[in-house]
Parts: C-alpha cells; structure tokens; sequence
C-alpha cells in the first residue's frame, strides 16, 4: 500500500444534521477521507489541519447509491468516511455555526 501525502488525506468534512448533532453532543467529527489512508493518517492529518489532539479514529465505506439519468443507470462511487473523536476540551472551529 502506497504512503498518501498527508495534504490529501482529507477530502471534505460531512456537514448535516447528523453529524452536527456529533459534534455538539459527542465531541466527534466526520470527514471524507482518501481511500487508502489509514487511521493513524486520518490522526495526524486531522491533529496538523486543525490543532487539537485526536482520541479516536473510526472508519468505515459508504456504498455507492443507484442514480438514474433517463432510461440508463449507474451507481455513484464508493467512498471512505472517517469520523474523528477528539479530547476533552478540544474541538473543531470549522464546524461552529453551521
């Protein structure tokens, strides 16, 4: 398994009403991931993106959805979701206000 430069470890954060919930209640964020990084990539990626010490790291792949267009279908892309728990008294200013 190739080395992932740790500037594309994270794709995006996962705004919605779940995930906000997460992050006020369980201090826990979620973000989408490149799909070979591992956990300890996703922790150092994180605790280097955004200054704060990391606690926890659960991953997971989000099946692709059948999409239609007209007659044809398809099915959207596979992807990796990680969601980060961080320390006490930590947390992600990104996500405040959403």
């Amino acid at each position: 398994m190739a080395e992932v430069p740790l500037l594309e470890v994270l794709r995006r954060p996962i705004i919605t009403e779940k995930t906000t919930t997460l992050a006020g209640e369980g201090n826990k964020y979620v973000f989408e991931v490149h799909p070979e990084a591992n956990k300890l990539q996703i922790k150092e990626a994180v605790e280097r993106a955004f200054n704060v010490e990391v606690a926890a790291v659960n991953t997971m792949w989000v099946k692709g959805k059948v999409r239609r267009v007209g007659r044809s279908r398809g099915r959207t892309s596979p992807w990796k979701k990680a969601v980060v728990t961080l320390k006490p008294g930590h947390r992600i200013d990104l996500f405040e206000g959403v």
